[in-house]
């Protein structure tokens, strides 16, 4: 069957509409809560830690929090985006639609990933009214902001699937995953922990995004900028097979 770009185009579209009609919680809020962090951590904090690796304190939290907001939007926008259908029963519709899983897919965490970057983005810009800000590598920067919300979006539609209710849809992103980024070094270094929780650390997935992410503004990072990719291509495969998986079974989908 040839690709179907009329209908990845008409989910994608539809999806980000969604987007234009919640403008405030899609990207208002974000947007606040994030000059909130500056103005507690950066202020408050940063007037008692002036630099970590070279890097102003407040400079430094920057990347931690654009992926911070990454991936609780990017696992928000597409759990939900797949969860409605589901809720409202109208997947079966979109699965007997001249549609292939894969356009599903691209369509659905395309758009959530779309939303994700774009709002990243605007933190950045947020985020240059607080701090002086220095990019080292444009393009590593882009690239793993195109990455991690790519990687995010295809975990949270897992999530979307795999939810049958509301609360288990907040359940991973809340108790899970917002921790993480916290013991993450968002908000700092891991080298000021001692042991053995520094190495207990490395067990974080969330730290070798994070790394990266902010190796590509500082060109200082927790761990090599080659493990950290390493790893976040080694997330976004596995979440893509596991959606694979639940397309050819059916799993939470036919039933």
């Amino acid at each position: 069957m040839a690709f179907n770009g009329y209908g990845v185009w008409a989910i994608y579209r539809f999806e980000m509409a969604r987007a234009l009609r919640t403008v405030w919680q899609s990207i208002v809020t974000p947007v606040i809560t994030t000059a909130l962090y500056f103005v507690v951590f950066g202020s408050a904090i940063g007037s008692r830690m002036t630099e970590i690796d070279g890097v102003p304190y407040g400079a430094f939290i920057v990347p931690g929090l654009i992926m911070l907001s990454l991936f609780t939007q990017s696992i928000f926008n597409a759990s939900f985006g797949i969860y409605f259908p589901k809720f409202t029963g109208t997947i079966y519709e979109l699965l007997s639609a001249p549609v292939s899983p894969l356009e599903i897919v691209i369509a659905y965490v395309g758009a959530a990933a779309t939303k994700s970057a774009v709002l990243g983005l605007i933190i950045l810009a947020t985020a240059s009214f607080f701090v002086p800000l220095e990019i080292l590598h444009p393009f590593w920067m882009l690239a793993f902001l195109i990455l991690v919300s790519t990687t995010f979006s295809l975990f949270g539609f897992i999530i979307g699937i795999w939810a049958q209710s509301f609360e288990q849809l907040q359940f991973i992103p809340m108790l899970i995953v917002t921790p993480l980024t916290f013991l993450g070094g968002a908000f700092y270094s891991i080298h000021m922990l001692p042991e053995p929780w520094r190495t207990v650390t490395l067990f974080n997935p969330v730290v070798y995004l994070i790394s990266g992410f902010r190796w590509a503004f500082y060109g200082t990072s927790d761990v090599g900028i080659v493990v950290s990719l390493t790893a976040t291509l080694g997330f976004f495969f596995a979440c893509l097979a596991v959606v694979g998986w639940m397309f050819k079974t059916g799993y939470r989908l036919k039933n």
